[in-house]
C-alpha cells in the first residue's frame, strides 16, 4: 500500500496491533488460547474485515508464521487469532515457551485485496510481477500457494520467484499450464524492533505467509 492510501494504519493504529498481537501471545500461554477480542471497543480502521499474516522471530531465526489470504475477521481480531496461532501451531516449530516470549520480535503484514493477474504465457506473466512489491498467489485445481514480498528478499529474480512459488505450491518449478491462475497483493508491514519494542513501519513489503513461507 502506497503511503497516503486511505487504507494505510496510523503510527497508533498499528502500535495497538502490535501490543494486541503479544497479548494474544502471552494470553495463550496463561490460557492456552488467544485473547478475546471485541472490536467495537478499538478505533474503526481496526473493526474493517482484513486479511493479514503475523510473523515472529527470536534474534535472526524464524519462530512463526501464520496468515490469512481472506479477510473473514475484524482487522484487530485477526491480528489476535494470528498472533496467537503462529506462535503455537505452526506445524514446522514447538509451541513457544515462556521463555522465548520476551525476546520474541512480532510483524505484522496486513494485506491489500488479491487482484487476479491477466497474461498469455509463463513469459509474459514474469514480465508483469513486480519485484520487491507484488506478493503472489498460485492456484492451480487443488495446488494452492502464497509468497508474501518480504520472500524478493531471497529470491529477487522473478522467475526464480516464480519457481520457488510453484515449488511450496506443490508443483515442478518448472510446471506450466494455461489453467494456472495467479493474483497479486500488497502489504502494509511493521513490526518490533526487538522483543516488545515497536520500530517505524515499512509500507510496503515485509514478512511472512500462510503458514510457513522460508
Amino acid at each position: 500500500m502506497a503511503p497516503g492510501s486511505s487504507n494505510s494504519l496510523s503510527p497508533e493504529e498499528r502500535a495497538i496491533l502490535l501490543k494486541t498481537a503479544r497479548a494474544s501471545i502471552r494470553h495463550g500461554l496463561d490460557q492456552g488460547q488467544p485473547i478475546n477480542i471485541s472490536p467495537a471497543d478499538y478505533p474503526k480502521p481496526l473493526q474493517v474485515n482484513r486479511a493479514t499474516f503475523v510473523t515472529l522471530h527470536i534474534g535472526d531465526h524464524l519462530r512463526g508464521c501464520i496468515g490469512t489470504m481472506v479477510a473473514i475477521r475484524p482487522l484487530v481480531a485477526d491480528v489476535a487469532y494470528n498472533a496467537f496461532a503462529a506462535a503455537f501451531s505452526d506445524p514446522r516449530f514447538p509451541p513457544l515457551s515462556r521463555v522465548e516470549f520476551d525476546p520474541l520480535r512480532i510483524e505484522i503484514s496486513v494485506l491489500s485485496p488479491p487482484e487476479p493477474m491477466l497474461f498469455e504465457s509463463e513469459a509474459d506473466l514474469i514480465r508483469q510481477i513486480r519485484p520487491g512489491v507484488d506478493g503472489l498467489i498460485l492456484e492451480e485445481g487443488s495446488y494452492r500457494g502464497t509468497f508474501l514480498p518480504s520472500v524478493w528478499e531471497s529470491l529477487p529474480e522473478p522467475r526464480q520467484f516464480l519457481q520457488n512459488l510453484k515449488l511450496k505450491a506443490g508443483l515442478p518449478a518448472d510446471y506450466w499450464s494455461d489453467t494456472v491462475k495467479i493474483h497479486r497483493y500488497r502489504t502494509e508491514s511493521f513490526g518490533e524492533e526487538s522483543g516488545g519494542e515497536n520500530q517505524q513501519p515499512q509500507n510496503d513489503a515485509m514478512p511472512g505467509e500462510i503458514s510457513p513461507e522460508k
